[in-house]
């Protein structure tokens, strides 16, 4: 079969030319050609027929509307995080960073849908031999006597053995190492990892397999290649975790068929990971009594409330520009606060370092965390304990405002359910009907709220 034609375009500005150059012939930007496939004029031929859609136009109305069939993974936590499960025909994108526990999750996963029964289900390892998968199978403790595993990288090898096998289920670690021969560049290039992830995805909407792609991150954090390979999977996960904790989350970025920012907590043992039953612990300093600077926020994951310990330090600078540090926090938005907190509540902090913690390695990224952050650096300025079992959650506007946060009567519930028995919140999410032993305090004002945690706290 002869050889497909490519060509190389540049990422500027869309020329095009036929060898690869430095320089762009028609922008003169430096190393911004990419190989590129020369799509056949055949239309008979086209590679993506699959992936168009067959049907005539209609009413929406018109159009039956049904969930999709979930296929458990046997891990409860991971599937929180894809919305209840795989889906038949889905294509799932995995990043984090090295070492993180990428390939342990998904091989326990494989692992336990196979001794289940749950589905058919295929190991695609293009980073690891066989043997090397065996060994990491091995310290698992996984039984993978019906779990079938290929070492390949070749995307038309890889194809061949989908059509043979037909899995219900399979996982391709890492779509960077995948290579197509019709393509001249190496893997990992943009070129590569867009034609191997489009042509492993229309595999998967005409099959119906699972497909899980298990992707590489760069230096920022990001996923590597090409932005269109989020675009074009229908759930991107990100695998978070400090390297000096034992600790994992798996967050969702995108799911179309699922909520989106839902956290899976794992825990990394000598066994592998285990799912977290009860997170909010994992968050939650345990101190024998109640010290200053510290304020415990009710922050929504998704559908799930979690409790997360802030601790706030504030001690006088000995610098001319005090300095402003936070960990899972916006630093920005700190900055922000601690200049609603002078303007609104007359309370100095230009001669203070001011340092912000969230307890246990989560980072909070909603906007309620304002007041809790500014309970716990008030505490701390004033070396005054909050009033023991206190949670709080809010938004503080840049007037001064507290403004509503969502789903506030689950927080609240989660609070209760963990002992908590004081609250304060925005009034706009004070509940109709009272909590058994939470006490509720609802503010509209900034320094309405230190005004009564100051009573509260004599």
């Amino acid at each position: 079969m002869a050889k497909a034609k490519t060509q190389y375009v540049c990422s500027e500005c869309g020329g095009t030319s036929v060898k690869w150059q430095g320089q762009c012939p028609h922008c003169s930007a430096w190393n911004s050609l990419a190989e590129a496939r020369i799509e056949s004029t055949d239309k008979s031929a086209n590679r993506f027929a699959a992936l168009a859609g067959t049907s005539q136009v209609q009413t929406l109305g018109a159009v039956e509307a049904r969930e999709m069939p979930r296929r458990s993974t046997g891990l409860e936590e991971f599937d929180r995080v894809l919305g209840g499960g795989l889906v038949e025909g889905g294509v799932v994108l995995i990043g984090g960073d090295p070492g993180i526990g990428k390939s342990t999750l998904l091989l326990q996963a494989l692992a336990a849908m196979s001794d289940k029964g749950n589905a058919q289900v295929l190991y695609v390892s293009g980073e690891e031999s066989a043997a090397q998968v065996a060994l990491r199978a091995r310290r698992l403790g996984v039984d993978g006597k019906k779990l079938r595993l290929l070492a390949e990288i070749g995307l038309e090898r890889i194809q061949v053995t989908l059509a043979e096998e037909k899995p219900q289920v399979a996982v391709i670690d890492s779509i960077q190492t995948l290579y197509s021969a019709e393509l001249q560049s190496a893997p990992g290039s943009v070129a590569q990892v867009r034609e191997c992830a489009a042509q492993l995805t229309r595999v998967a909407k005409q099959s119906g397999v699972s497909l899980v792609f298990v992707g590489h991150v760069t230096k920022e954090g990001a996923l590597a290649g090409p932005r269109v390979l989020e675009h074009m999977v229908d759930t991107v996960l990100y695998f978070e975790g400090d390297a000096h904790s034992s600790f994992r989350l798996v967050r969702a970025i995108k799911n179309r068929f699922g909520a989106v920012n839902e956290l899976g907590v794992f825990a990394m043992t000598d066994r592998g990971l285990k799912g977290v039953a009860n997170p909010s612990a994992l968050f939650l300093s345990q101190h024998d009594a109640q010290v200053a600077g510290s304020c415990v926020l009710v922050t929504q994951e998704g559908t799930r409330p979690l409790l997360v310990e802030l601790q706030a330090l504030v001690d006088a600078a000995h610098v001319p520009n005090p300095r402003r540090l936070s960990v899972g926090l916006d630093q920005q938005r700190l900055a922000m606060l601690l200049a609603v907190l002078h303007r609104h509540a007359g309370i100095v902090t230009f001669d203070q370092d001011v340092f912000v913690n969230a307890v246990g390695g989560v980072r909070i990224q909603e906007p309620a965390a304002d007041l809790a952050v500014l309970l716990a650096i008030v505490s701390s300025m004033r070396n005054r304990a909050l009033p023991r079992g206190l949670v709080a959650f809010g938004e503080v506007g840049l007037a001064g405002e507290v403004r509503p946060a969502p789903r506030g009567q689950e927080r609240l519930r989660e609070a209760a359910k963990l002992g908590f028995s004081l609250a304060v919140i925005p009034k706009a999410n004070a509940p109709r009907q009272p909590i058994e032993g939470l006490e509720i305090v609802a503010v509209d004002r900034l320094e309405h709220a230190l005004e009564r945690i100051r009573g509260q706290s004599q």
